[in-house]
């Protein structure tokens, strides 16, 4: 039996089903991060192009059935979206056991929790702060009043013309309670997932015309054929692509651990020399894609040039090992629409 496909649609939900305590899979906004301990810093997240500070993309829950160590386990997903760059891709793993020091281990409340007043929490219970601008871990402070917390310099001043107003403010909530909407991060979704119910049928490759017509040379016809194989080929793989999540045309996810992603070009497609071994010394394994219709619900082009991409691939240790108590760099392949590899 072939393995079972999850997809992932994007749906609007209160703020408080996207928090941490609730283990959630979501797109845009502010991380919820899970284990509180070990989180990646500026230098980890930066984009490995342009080195400015990405956006969190989305974030996916994927326990591990049997696994003790892997009972809670998420992937976060970062992007950089600097209008002359908008090229750079992170994505991190962090897993806990059922024991653990930030969650009770008994299931969550699905009830509406009472009215707070705070539209976030740049504190975590571990002590940590994160930034004001992208929900991120931030060793830096304002240098004034100290009670500012930010991942780089870069976001400090992107902050500045609210901060300003409130800048010396020793009630921390308060603080909390002024971030503004920066236009840095994505909007906020949560992501529901379900299985795919059926695959559509495979792509019926086109007949080659055998009948050679003309005076053509054989080395002009040779080559003729190839280009025509070639573009037959990309044609089928496109069509296959879309014949593939027509029954579901708004999927943002295909969530398949072991299984094989679907690539919407030929070109650029990763061969297994291309996916770098977990640093335990593992091989990585497929575990989803991220497909074009995110980029529908993003607004991303708002800042100028726009994130693009056709599929994201993520692949993760095959071991799913933990190497220490913090988050793992996991490995990311970006395939655009009209890729050459």
């Amino acid at each position: 039996m072939a393995a079972l496909v999850e997809l992932g649609f994007a749906e609007k939900a209160p703020a408080w089903r996207l928090r941490s305590a609730l283990f959630p899979s979501k797109a845009g906004g502010r991380p919820a991060w899970l284990g509180e301990a070990g989180l990646p810093g500026p230098a980890a997240l930066s984009c490995p192009r342009c080195g400015r500070s990405p956006a969190f993309l989305l974030q996916l829950y994927a326990p591990l059935p049997g696994r003790a160590d892997a009972f809670h386990r998420g992937l976060f997903l970062f992007c950089c979206r600097h209008p002359a760059c908008c090229a750079g891709l992170r994505v991190f793993r962090n897993q806990l056991p059922r024991e653990n020091d930030f969650y009770s281990s008994e299931p969550p409340s699905e009830e509406s929790p009472p009215e707070t007043g705070k539209s976030v929490c740049l504190q975590l219970k571990s002590g940590a702060h994160l930034c004001r601008v992208c929900g991120c871990l931030a060793p830096k402070t304002c240098s004034r009043c100290h009670r500012a917390h930010y991942c780089s310099k870069e976001h400090q001043t992107l902050d500045w013309k609210w901060h300003r107003q409130t800048c010396g403010l020793q009630d921390a909530r308060a603080l909390e309670d002024t971030v503004p909407d920066h236009s840095f991060l994505f909007p906020e979704y949560e992501i529901v997932i379900e299985t795919e119910d059926e695959a559509p049928h495979e792509v019926v490759e086109d007949e080659e015309d055998t009948d050679h017509v003309g005076s053509v040379g054989d080395s002009l016809e040779e080559e003729l054929e190839s280009m025509a194989k070639h573009e037959s080929r990309e044609d089928q793989i496109f069509q296959k692509f879309k014949m593939q999540i027509a029954l579901e045309p708004e999927q943002i996810i295909r969530y398949g651990r072991g299984t094989a992603p679907i690539w919407i070009s030929g070109e650029n497609v990763p061969q297994e020399e291309d996916i770098p071994n977990c640093p335990c010394g593992s091989k990585r394994t497929f575990e989803f894609q991220v497909m074009p219709h995110l980029l529908n619900l993003l607004k991303a082009d708002s800042l100028g040039r726009s994130v693009d991409w056709g599929v994201l691939g993520v692949f993760t240790c095959a071991d799913s090992c933990a190497l220490g108590s913090g988050y793992t760099e996991e490995f990311v392949w970006k395939q655009d629409v009209t890729d050459t590899a």
